[in-house]
């Protein structure tokens, strides 16, 4: 890999509060300077006993979208362990090191790209038949994990354990020093980079678009690009390391 040096460049990170500590502390390392813009707030879900009650039940198969959803599913069942679980699978290793340290390591996580595709490639989920599938996730997200396992056979039904906020925001502050400020920014999923566009409203529209952006899956880069940025790289993982090598990369194209 080329040396990783950010040249003093100022990166917009926009993970949600609790979640970005570790990345912008590498940024910093890499001699960057880590500009905080979370552009999603989690929420507990709004009712909780009968989400706790899911988690309970006896399940072939659970599967956690995110270290959120680790995190709200602790709050809701304290001990971790899920013993009504056979299986544990993890979409990233963010997740599965929150499973880990909760006493949980995931039985099945994939080795690549940290994606739902990923794990569907998996021969552990071949043949679902019958098999009982919780999703412990957010509100709303992707379908395709829970539309592959049903035509699979299996049984899938939905833990939704936090809500994820747009946050508040006034963007004339940092629009005014935009050029200064920010040279690269980043988006870890689609709904972070759609919350970005519109935090940042139709003035902050032209200097984002032509900001170098970092993404975590190449669906996220399809929506970028319809979205009018002009410069988009794919980091080679959903991991921070690789996040700040990427973007370390496209510092260095300038």
């Amino acid at each position: 890999m080329p040396p990783c040096d950010l040249a003093g460049r100022g990166v917009l990170v926009t993970r949600p509060a609790g979640q970005a500590d570790e990345l912008c502390r590498l940024i910093e390392a890499a001699g960057g300077r880590a500009v905080r813009l979370p552009t999603i707030a989690i929420e507990p879900a709004l009712e909780p006993q009968p989400l706790a009650a899911r988690l309970a039940e006896p399940w072939d198969l659970m599967y956690f979208v995110s270290r959120n959803a680790v995190e709200q599913a602790l709050a809701l069942m304290p001990d971790g362990r899920w013993s009504n679980v056979a299986q544990v699978a993890a979409v990233g290793r963010g997740t599965a090191l929150a499973l880990a340290a909760a006493g949980r390591a995931p039985d099945l996580v994939p080795n690549e790209r940290y994606e739902s595709e990923a794990l569907l490639a998996m021969p552990e989920l071949a043949a679902m038949q019958d098999r009982r599938v919780l999703i412990v996730r957010g509100d709303g997200g992707r379908a395709i994990f829970a539309e592959t396992l049903a035509a699979r056979g299996a049984e899938v039904r939905f833990a939704e354990v936090y809500r994820r906020v747009r946050p508040a925001f006034d963007p004339a502050p940092l629009l005014a020093r935009w050029s200064e400020a920010v040279a690269l920014t980043l988006a870890t999923s689609d709904e972070v980079l759609l919350n970005l566009v519109e935090m940042l409203g139709p003035d902050g529209r032209e200097p984002l678009l032509a900001t170098p952006l970092v993404v975590i899956a190449e669906r996220t880069e399809q929506t970028a690009r319809g979205l009018g940025f002009v410069t988009v790289k794919v980091a080679a993982k959903a991991e921070d390391g690789a996040i700040v090598q990427a973007l370390c990369d496209l510092n260095g194209q300038d």
